[in-house]
C-alpha cells in the first residue's frame, strides 16, 4: 500500500492539532482509553466540547499552553493509502522544528483562518514548504462555520493566497474550505457548503499523485553497508547495502562507482525475500557487482551516462538549528550527505533570509537560531550530490558539532560554488 507523507503548519488557534485529531478520529484510528482520555482533559480544562487537539498536543507544556511547540508525527490508514502526519509548530521560533517535520513531506497542509485571512505566519509557512520543495501544497481554509460557511469570504482567501503563492515555487497547489472543529470537508463533503465543488480533504489526501513526484531519471545509490558473511558457505559473497536515492537499478546494468571511477555491471540486485528484476527509490536493497571493486560506505553507485555532480566546493541554503552558538564564515563542521560523512568549513556567507518578508540581508555576519542563509562551503572529502531542486535525497544535508555530535544545521544544496 502506497504511503503519503505530509505535514501541517499555520498560526496559532488557526486549528491544526484539531484538523489531525478530527481525521484521526473520523477515521477511526484512536482507541477508545484514548478517546476517554482526551475527554477527561477536555472537561478538567473547562472546554464544551471534546477537544480533539489533545490527541496531536501530548506535551504537558502544549497541552497547558494551547500550543504546539514539538514535531508530533501520527500514524493512520485508510484503505486506500497508509499516511504519516508531522505536526509542525506555527511560531518563528519553532522554524526549525517544522522544517525537520516536513523536509521529507509528500504535500504540506497549510491551514488558516477564514476569519483573519492570510497572515505573516501563513506566508512563511509556504515559503518554507516552497523552500523544501515539497511537491503538493493544500491551503485549507478552517472555521468556515464561523464566517457561515461563506463562498465570497473563501474566494476572497484563496485570490489573496494565490497572489502571493505567485511569487514562489510551488507546483500544485489546492484549496479546501473547511471546519476542523465540526468536521465539514474534512473526511466527508460538507452540506453547509454546497457551493464547493471539490473533494474533501481526505479525499485529496487519498488520490493526490505522488509516484512521479521522486526522480526515477538519476541513478543514484549510496552504499550504507558492505555485506561480507563470514562463513565457508558464503565465503567470496561481496553485497553493498543501502536505500536507492534516485533512480531505477536493473541486473545487467552498466555502472560506475565513485570517487574510485571504476566500472562494473550489476549482477543482481536483493532483498531479504529474494532476487529483484528491479529496484527504484526509495527502495532498501542489496547491490552485487560482477567485478570485485574496492567499495565502502559513503560511495556511490551511478550510472557512467549520468553522474552526479562531484565537488568539495557547494553552494547551500542552510537553517541553523542550534540554541549555544552561531554559524559564522570560518565555521568548522561535520556534514553528513547520503552516507558520506566529512568535515567541512564555512568559506563565506551570502546572505541571510528573512522568512516574513522574503528580503535578503546580505550584510548579516551570522546565523542565528532558526535563521536561515545562503552559504559557500568546502568539504574535506567531494561530496556526489544533485541539486536539491532536482533531488531532495541526493541534495540534502545535516550539519553536526564535532565536539558535542549535536545536529546543528540542515542544508539544501543549490549547486556547486566557485
Amino acid at each position: 500500500m502506497e504511503m503519503l507523507r505530509f505535514a501541517t503548519a499555520g498560526s496559532v488557534d488557526d486549528g491544526k492539532s484539531t484538523l489531525i485529531g478530527r481525521l484521526l478520529y473520523d477515521t477511526k484510528t484512536i482507541f477508545e482509553d484514548q478517546m476517554e482520555a482526551v475527554e477527561r482533559a477536555s472537561v478538567q480544562m473547562g472546554t464544551e466540547y471534546t477537544n480533539l487537539a489533545l490527541l496531536t498536543d501530548g506535551l504537558r507544556a502544549e497541552r497547558e499552553q494551547g500550543i504546539t511547540i514539538d514535531v508530533a508525527y501520527r500514524y493512520f490508514a485508510t484503505p486506500r493509502r497508509k499516511f504519516i502526519i508531522a505536526d509542525t509548530p506555527g511560531h518563528t521560533q519553532y522554524t526549525r522544528n517544522m522544517v525537520t517535520g516536513a523536509s521529507t513531506a509528500d504535500l504540506a497542509i497549510v491551514l488558516l483562518d477564514a476569519r483573519k485571512g492570510v497572515l505573516e505566519q501563513s506566508k512563511r509557512h509556504a515559503f518554507l514548504a516552497s523552500l523544501l520543495r515539497i511537491p503538493h501544497l493544500v491551503l485549507a481554509v478552517n472555521k468556515m462555520d464561523l464566517v457561515d460557511y461563506d463562498q465570497t469570504r473563501f474566494e476572497e482567501v484563496k485570490d489573496e493566497f494565490r497572489d502571493f503563492a505567485s511569487k514562489l515555487d510551488i507546483t500544485d497547489l489546492t484549496f479546501i474550505p473547511v471546519s476542523a472543529l465540526h468536521g465539514d470537508n474534512v473526511v466527508d463533503r460538507s452540506p453547509h457548503m454546497g457551493w464547493y465543488e471539490g473533494p474533501s480533504l481526505l479525499h485529496h489526501l487519498e488520490e493526490v499523485h505522488i509516484a512521479s513526484d521522486r526522480n526515477h531519471i538519476d541513478t543514484r545509490f549510496p552504499v550504507q553497508y558492505v555485506i561480507r558473511p563470514q562463513s565457508d558457505e558464503y565465503h567470496d559473497y561481496r553485497g553493498y547495502a543501502g536505500t536507492l536515492a534516485g533512480g531505477v537499478l536493473r541486473p545487467g546494468d552498466d555502472v560506475v562507482v565513485l570517487p574510485s571511477g571504476f566500472q562494473s555491471t550489476v549482477k543482481s540486485i536483493e532483498t531479504l525475500t529474494g532476487p529483484l528484476e528491479e529496484a527504484f527509490a526509495p527502495m532498501a536493497v542489496t547491490v552485487r557487482l560482477d567485478d570485485e571493486i574496492d567499495i565502502s560506505r559513503g560511495d556511490m553507485i551511478v550510472r557512467p551516462n549520468n553522474q552526479p555532480d562531484v565537488s568539495q566546493d557547494v553552494d547551500a541554503m542552510i537553517c541553523w538549528m542550534n540554541e549555544k552558538s552561531s554559524l559564522t564564515p570560518s565555521s568548522k563542521l561535520v556534514i553528513k550527505h547520503t552516507t558520506r560523512t566529512t568535515k567541512a568549513i564555512v568559506k563565506d556567507l551570502s546572505y541571510m533570509l528573512d522568512i516574513n518578508t522574503l528580503h535578503r540581508d546580505e550584510s548579516a555576519t551570522e546565523l542565528k537560531l532558526n535563521e536561515i542563509g545562503r552559504v559557500q562551503l568546502r568539504t574535506q572529502q567531494p561530496l556526489f550530490f544533485d541539486e536539491y531542486r532536482r533531488n531532495r535525497e541526493t541534495g540534502s544535508f545535516i550539519m553536526i558539532d564535532e565536539a558535542t555530535n549535536v545536529t546543528v544545521g540542515a542544508g539544501m544544496i543549490l549547486g556547486e560554488s566557485n
